[in-house]
């Protein structure tokens, strides 16, 4: 299960702040964020080479999209489009609007079960879909976290167990022109933890791991839209080309 996390500050210098760990086979090949499609030179994102979609990217306008699997739903099915093409699509929006109303559009019997984020510098949505329907949901300002179920739903053990630690955490300070992005530590450890013992000496659930399966962290974003006003500033991101436990993360440029 792919996990991310968002604060929307509207009025704020970075009215959006964004961490995603990508959760996948460890031998499902990939390429880190480029421009790789020679259709759609604006977008900037993840390329999955097996499928030829993405799970994350950004665009030149300043749209963000992500993708992750609902609970149960790993890997492609018979007779099913791959999810990984929706983030494109998103992305072929100048604003999440557009791009949230385009998905709601969408057969949601056209693919296995999903939930995404698409947001910019003023709004921001989570996508749910199914099976049968696709709903496009606004998210209120605030710290939110999404998993394979709904937003914030602390029915899943991982956002039962870090919600709360991102909201004490001391806030990312994005600056596009610091060589590391600015000041992400906190969150970057959190996206680092690798669980243990929780207080009461119980098991607790991992941000990062790898079962024995393959299966397990591969890759991991730290990103920052900046405001309406900030048109020289743009965007953050911080890309970990692997475990973010065991990679460091450098800029992506472009």
């Amino acid at each position: 299960m792919c996990t991310l996390v968002l604060l929307r500050r509207p009025g704020h210098q970075w009215p959006l702040i964004v961490a995603a760990n990508r959760d996948e086979m460890n031998t499902r090949p990939w390429d880190g964020p480029g421009r790789w499609w020679d259709d759609r030179p604006e977008v900037m994102a993840g390329l999955d080479k097996l499928a030829g979609g993405t799970w994350l990217g950004v665009n030149d306008t300043g749209v963000m999209a992500a993708i992750l699997n609902r609970i149960g739903t790993l890997g492609p099915a018979p007779g099913k489009r791959s999810r990984g093409e929706l983030v494109l699509e998103a992305l072929d929006h100048a604003d999440a609007v557009d791009a949230a109303q385009a998905l709601a559009d969408l057969d949601g019997n056209a693919y296995r079960p999903f939930n995404m984020v698409v947001a910019d510098n003023r709004d921001a949505f989570w996508i749910r879909a199914d099976g049968r329907r696709v709903e496009a949901f606004p998210i209120a300002p605030g710290l939110h976290m999404i998993s394979a179920l709904d937003l914030d739903d602390r029915t899943s053990p991982r956002i039962a167990a870090y919600l709360d630690r991102f909201a004490a955490a001391q806030t990312p300070q994005p600056d596009p022109a610091h060589s590391e992005g600015g000041d992400w530590a906190d969150w970057a450890a959190l996206m680092a933890d690798t669980g243990g013992n929780g207080p009461d000496g119980e098991e607790t659930p991992a941000m990062c791991f790898l079962r024995p399966d393959g299966f397990g962290t591969v890759s991991a974003s730290l990103i920052a839209l900046a405001a309406p006003s900030e048109t020289e500033t743009g965007r953050v991101w911080r890309f970990a080309a692997g475990r973010p436990d065991q990679v460091a993360y450098s800029s992506v440029g472009g």
